[in-house]
């Protein structure tokens, strides 16, 4: 049975389905869609585009949010917040997969600034951006002092009149920058780089940054993370002063220190020239009463001093030493005299005991003595020499009758061999060619050659 071709059913591609159900979805859906949902698969893409889901307790969502659309957030997605998001429904052709075009995003229950404001905090306060001990001293009596704000806004007033009204010594120095609006949180940072940079010159003792009040959108610029790592990193003392009292932002959290206003700046960077002024007459007063006390006691001692006997007569003691000095002269001579009849007597008494002795009769009778045994052991040394004489004499002949070279006076040899270095006693011990010394009296020698044997 043959099908005709009125009845055949069209067959589309799979891209013209997924275009299809596209065109659909766009021509019957809302141009916009607010929904609600929880972040979960949040990926972030190299290109800089993101790609999440959003859920509830019974469906999920794709979603994507491209690189400039993140840019605008003010706040830091991630998994698990509860945001919402406002977008179009779009499907992707070539995987026939729908999703929500991100185009912006809040959090749930909270606003987006306030929220991006306390994931800074947290994120600084774990790097310890926030530590007292990364803090820096300001200065107590600063003569120069760098502002860093708007040179049109109010709160440059209000630190100068501030700083002048307490301590008009210090020097101010203006840095205008922007203070509100895109871009001003990247200017100041540069603002404080710079100033620091150039601080070998400048010399300024500290930095004020702030402006005055205004709502948490107007002050954002002190809660980015640009101007935070800046003033963390500066090496001049850097006081936060922005807003008003309420307000709290992360450059007053990352200062070194912190005015409640730019009014009260001048509190914390200087002191009261009243308050100097009083504890300097204070301490003036205690010195004055320090210095007539101390003025008093020396006169006093002066006085003890001048009444003593060394200035009443002042040779009193030269001459007591002089007395003394006669005292020890006179123990000196006395002395050396008795010493010397001391030694007088002893010599005398060692002259009396040389003479009984009689030491000329004494040595006389030693050197008769000396010359008697000098006399007796020379002629024991001859008499023994004499002896040994004959004996070394009697030896040596007799050595010599025993020597065997002694026939050789007498007209006999010796004949040795050369190879075997033996004498040669009898014919047998001989070879043709051997080579014979012959030794004569006198030490002679006669080589040959043995012919035949």
């Amino acid at each position: 049975m043959q099908v005709s071709t009125q009845t055949r059913t069209k067959v589309y591609t799979v891209t013209q389905v997924n275009t299809l159900v596209k065109d659909v979805l766009e021509a019957n859906l809302p141009s916009w869609l607010t929904i609600k949902g929880e972040i979960t698969d949040w990926k972030e893409h190299q290109s800089g585009h993101r790609y999440f889901s959003l859920k509830d307790e019974e469906s999920v969502l794709p979603c994507a949010m491209w690189r400039g659309t993140l840019a605008k957030v003010k706040f830091k997605p991630g998994n698990g917040l509860a945001v919402l998001v406002t977008g179009s429904i779009d499907l992707y052709v070539p995987q026939g997969r729908y999703k929500l075009i991100v185009d912006e995003m809040i959090p749930a229950g909270m606003g987006a600034l306030q929220l991006a404001f306390e994931q800074m905090v947290r994120k600084l306060e774990a790097e310890g951006l926030f530590s007292e001990a990364h803090k820096k001293p300001i200065p107590k009596y600063p003569e120069r002092i760098g502002i860093l704000t708007s040179e049109s806004g109010a709160a440059v007033h209000d630190i100068a009149v501030s700083i002048h009204n307490r301590w008009p010594c210090t020097r101010l120095f203006l840095y205008p920058v922007p203070v509100q609006g895109p871009g001003a949180a990247q200017a100041m940072a540069a603002g404080i780089r710079e100033v620091n940079r150039r601080n070998d010159k400048l010399k300024l003792d500290a930095l004020i940054i702030g402006r005055g009040g205004g709502s948490l959108e107007d002050l954002w610029a002190f809660n980015e993370e640009v101007l935070a790592r800046a003033i963390f990193a500066s090496r001049i003392p850097i006081i936060s002063a922005v807003g008003h009292e309420v307000d709290t932002t992360v450059a007053d959290l990352v200062a070194d220190a912190r005015a409640s206003t730019p009014t009260k700046a001048g509190v914390v960077a200087v002191p009261d020239m009243v308050d100097v002024l009083s504890d300097l007459a204070h301490h003036q007063r205690r010195l004055a009463g320090s210095v007539r006390s101390r003025y008093g006691l020396c006169c006093g001692y002066l006085q003890t001093i001048l009444a003593s006997a060394v200035f009443r007569n002042p040779l009193l003691s030269v001459l007591n030493r002089e007395q003394y000095l006669d005292d020890l002269a006179w123990s000196l001579g006395d002395g050396m005299r008795t010493a010397l009849i001391e030694a007088r007597g002893q010599v005398q008494e060692y002259q009396d005991q040389v003479a009984r002795i009689e030491p000329h009769r004494l040595l006389g009778r030693l050197l008769v003595e000396l010359n008697d045994l000098r006399g007796r052991g020379l002629a024991a040394v001859t008499k023994v020499l004499s002896r040994r004489e004959l004996e070394i004499t009697a030896r040596e002949n007799r050595l010599a009758a025993l020597n065997p070279k002694s026939v050789l006076n007498r007209g006999y040899s010796i004949t040795t061999n050369q190879q075997t270095g033996q004498v040669v006693r009898s014919a047998d011990e001989v070879q043709p060619d051997d080579l014979l010394t012959t030794e004569l009296a006198h030490g002679q020698l006669i080589e040959s050659r043995v012919t035949r044997s």
